[in-house]
């Protein structure tokens, strides 16, 4: 038996190394391909603009709240002092506790935009899935004719608001700024858009499992409308909320005024309007916006995604 030569093992290799970018491309010292490079420098040159019109746009809210917190005699000097020396918290208190107080109006600002909001959800959600989902005759030449209205001005259904409202006793009550919020051209298109979009399979299997309409309107469809129906809680919000044209021609006690109406009531002995004691109140009727958007925001920009509003 001969004895068979023991072959000597090959050396053992250090392993290569493979570039971070893969087989095709050269990394610079901070590790990033020029792709990686060119996309963060058009980042930054996209950035940039946006962070300086971002600021050009918080400087009407920055003389806001400075102004607030300055006397009268200082809101107009020049140069102009940003930041208060001393911070005077007189003009929060006269607008908040004084007897122009605007918590009243506060209160009637968030009553009708609160019940207007509600409204105008649930009929335009309604009046939406009837003109997607449900089928009778003339549906879609109604819907051009309901969507035709929104070319007439605002500016011209006032006058005639105005006398019906007066010939139903609801001339200067809260009930005229409510039910014409109620019931909006957009807020049916918005809710209509949605459903359309939404798949007639879903219908179709739960028709099969027994649903009616109402049923698959209240379990099935509804749900999946919540971002919409938040995007258009925080539009109609917002116009009830700044709305300064309807209650100046539908309101004439100060028990009944609106936020906006009362803004325009701090003038002095002269009838010169206090830029403090506005610009106080001003802060105070922004901080429920403020919320509502940040609460909402997430919903908001979700919802115009499904709707494809640009």
């Amino acid at each position: 038996m001969t004895d068979t030569a023991v072959r000597p093992r090959p050396a053992a290799t250090a392993p290569t190394r493979t570039s971070r970018t893969g087989r095709t491309g050269r990394t610079g010292r901070t590790g990033r391909t020029p792709r990686q490079r060119r996309a963060a420098r058009n980042r930054w040159l996209w950035a940039v603009p946006m962070w300086l019109l971002a600021l050009a746009f918080l400087l009407p809210f920055a003389w806001m709240l400075s102004t607030s917190l300055k006397a009268n005699a200082d809101a107009f000097a020049v140069p102009m002092q940003w930041i208060p020396d001393p911070w005077r918290w007189d003009a929060f208190a006269e607008v908040l506790t004084g007897e122009g107080s605007v918590l009243p109006a506060f209160v009637n600002s968030v009553i009708v935009a609160a019940v207007r909001v509600l409204g105008e959800v649930l009929t335009a959600t309604m009046a939406g899935y009837a003109f997607a989902r449900l089928h009778f005759r003339g549906r879609d030449k109604v819907f051009l004719a309901y969507l035709a209205t929104s070319i007439i001005p605002a500016q011209l259904l006032l006058v005639p608001r105005f006398i019906y409202f007066q010939q139903l006793g609801l001339y200067d009550t809260l009930w005229a700024l409510i039910l014409p919020g109620m019931f909006t051209v957009l807020g049916t298109f918005l809710m209509r858009q949605f459903f359309v979009g939404q798949p007639a399979a879903f219908a179709e299997a739960a028709r099969i499992d027994g649903a009616n309409e109402w049923q698959i309107f209240w379990r099935l469809y509804l749900p999946m409308a919540t971002p919409v129906m938040s995007a258009l809680g925080i539009l109609t919000f917002v116009w009830s909320w700044n709305d300064y044209e309807t209650p100046l021609v539908l309101i004439s006690s100060p028990e009944a005024y609106t936020l906006p109406l009362a803004l325009a009531g701090f003038t002095d002995e002269q009838g010169a309007i206090s830029a403090n004691l506005t610009m106080a109140a001003s802060v105070v009727s922004i901080v429920p916006v403020l919320i509502v958007f940040l609460v909402l925001q997430k919903r908001f920009v979700r919802a115009l995604t499904h709707t494809g509003i640009k």
